[in-house]
């Protein structure tokens, strides 16, 4: 299937992030602080725009300075920010304090919802995501896991929990709303990190095959500077590493990596309500290459200062 493929009559479909966009305060260890735009599902939905694809952003945004410096940003990758009724008082923030390796910790000041109407795309769209702080906190959680739940007959479910402990409360109190969206989801991308706060001492891989019979049809694993490691409902298993590159800091990588793989599966013909059995019984080398150019991604994207990730251009493919 090609870029275009992804088609209802003329109208090519798109993606549709669902979640929060905001303003990240980054504090580095030099004293230096500097504010730009951040937010998890903000990054995975400039991430596909950089790669070539159409997506919409459906995010709750301030219509103050720091919303406005937002959408520009947005813009500038050809994201669409969909147009809502309703909207914060201000837009949110997110502090990211860096330590010596580059590694970000998270405070947050935010509110978390969704407008009531907005202007919905006129075709379904091919593949909605949608994770971290959107999926979990109230009151725009529930609206995010109902919006989830009406678009699986028509698209592509992906999920990222990318969890946010300073937020979320406890691993018991956030597990089932986790749990409720693996079920739902046809992809998801979680990392060790989060893996081991929702269950401690268990194996990453062990979780990921327990999450791959619960109904997505692939299930990957990051580990950081150490690779990825990717389940999938037919018994697929298989391991990539990271290239090694000099860390800037790890900001925006996992979402990079995220953008990746809606990205690959998209080319590769696996993403739409339609492609479901296909995507469950992807080959090896088919997930291979896909997860070999999502870690080559993150790995650009962590070489350089903030969640700044590469265009097709940068990787030779545009």
């Amino acid at each position: 299937m090609t870029r275009d493929d992804a088609t209802v009559g003329r109208i090519a479909r798109r993606a549709l992030v669902v979640g929060e966009a905001l303003v990240d305060v980054v504090r580095r260890t030099d004293g230096s602080v500097a504010e730009h735009p951040g937010g998890s599902p903000m990054n995975v939905a400039i991430g596909l725009g950089r790669l070539g694809r159409g997506v919409d952003l459906l995010t709750w945004l301030g219509r103050d300075a720091r919303g406005a410096a937002v959408r520009r940003h947005l813009e500038a990758s050809a994201v669409r920010v969909l147009t809502g009724d309703t909207s914060p008082a201000s837009t949110s923030v997110a502090t990211a304090t860096l330590d010596a390796d580059g590694v970000a910790t998270y405070d947050f000041d935010l509110t978390w919802d969704l407008p009531a109407r907005w202007d919905e795309p006129v075709v379904a769209p091919l593949v909605l995501h949608t994770g971290s702080i959107a999926a979990v906190l109230a009151p725009g959680g529930e609206a995010v896991l109902r919006l989830v739940a009406a678009h699986r007959a028509s698209s592509s479910i992906t999920y990222d929990p990318n969890l946010r402990p300073a937020l979320m409360g406890t691993p018991e109190a956030t597990r089932p709303r986790v749990e409720a969206l693996v079920a739902l989801a046809d992809v998801v991308k979680v990392s060790d990190e989060d893996l081991e706060w929702l269950h401690p001492g268990v194996a990453p891989s062990d979780i990921a095959e327990e999450w791959a019979r619960l109904g997505p049809g692939l299930v990957v694993v990051t580990h950081g500077g150490d690779g990825a490691f990717a389940c999938t409902a037919a018994g697929v298993r298989i391991a990539v590493p990271a290239p090694r590159v000099e860390v800037a800091d790890t900001v925006g990588a996992g979402d990079s990596f995220m953008a990746g793989l809606i990205d690959g599966l998209w080319s590769a013909g696996l993403l739409g309500a339609d492609r479901r059995g296909a995507l469950a019984d992807v080959d090896a080398a088919t997930l291979q290459r896909v997860l070999a150019r999502c870690a080559h991604i993150a790995a650009i994207t962590v070489s350089r200062a903030g969640a700044n990730p590469p265009s097709s251009t940068e990787l030779g493919e545009g």
